[in-house]
C-alpha cells in the first residue's frame, strides 16, 4: 500500500479546501448577478477571477485557456457566456474597431489604451484623463458613462519623424510654411 507522508496530505487537504471554497464564492458571484452557476460558467468564471489578477481578454483568448484547461467548451459557449456574464455587470465589454470585443474583468469606471499591432488592452492610470465638461444629454437621455479608448500605435525613430524638418515646409518659394 502507498504511503502518503502527513505533510503531503495536509498540503492536499488545504489545496481541496481552497478549490472547494473557490468555487463557493464563484457560484455566490454568479447568482448575485442573477445567473444560474452551471459547469460551464463556472468553468469559465473560475479561468477569468481565480488568479486574482485583472484580465482584459477576448473570447478567443478564454477559448483557448479552457482548451488549455482541458475544459471542452465550444468558441460560442464562451461568447454567450461572457456577453452573460458582462449584462449581469460582472465584466466589462470592451469594443475595439467593431471587429473584436474584449472583456475586462474589472467593471468599474476606468479607461484603456489600445495597442493596435498587437490587439491588446491596457488600463490607463486612473485620474490621467480629465474632462473639464461633458456636453448635455439629449432631452429625455442621461449620462450612463463615458469611455475613452486611446489607440497605441509604435512611434516612429525620432530621425525619420524629423528627417523634413527645417526645410520641406519652405519650398514653395515664398519664405513661409506651406499651406496644408
Amino acid at each position: 500500500m502507498l504511503q502518503i507522508p502527513e505533510e503531503t496530505l495536509e498540503r492536499m487537504r488545504a489545496a481541496r479546501e481552497r478549490t472547494g471554497s473557490a468555487r463557493h464564492e464563484l457560484q455566490d458571484m454568479l447568482k448575485a448577478g442573477g445567473l444560474r452557476p452551471t459547469r460551464q460558467r463556472i468553468a469559465l468564471a473560475a479561468l477569468l477571477f481565480s488568479t486574482g489578477r485583472h484580465r482584459h481578454v477576448t473570447a478567443d483568448d478564454l477559448h483557448r485557456d479552457a482548451r488549455a484547461d482541458s475544459t471542452a467548451l465550444s468558441l460560442a459557449t464562451v461568447y454567450n457566456t461572457l456577453n452573460q456574464f458582462a449584462d449581469a455587470g460582472l465584466i466589462r465589454k470592451i469594443g475595439m474597431n467593431g471587429e473584436r470585443m474584449h472583456f475586462d474583468t474589472d467593471p468599474g469606471d476606468h479607461h484603456h489604451f489600445y495597442v493596435e499591432a498587437e490587439d491588446r488592452v491596457l488600463d490607463v492610470e486612473p485620474g490621467a484623463v480629465c474632462f473639464s465638461a461633458l456636453p448635455a444629454a439629449p432631452a429625455g437621455y442621461e449620462i450612463a458613462g463615458v469611455d475613452v479608448v486611446i489607440r497605441l500605435r509604435r512611434s516612429k525613430p525620432e530621425k525619420a519623424r524629423n528627417a523634413c524638418s527645417g526645410g520641406c515646409a519652405r519650398r514653395a518659394g515664398s519664405g513661409g510654411d506651406m499651406p496644408r
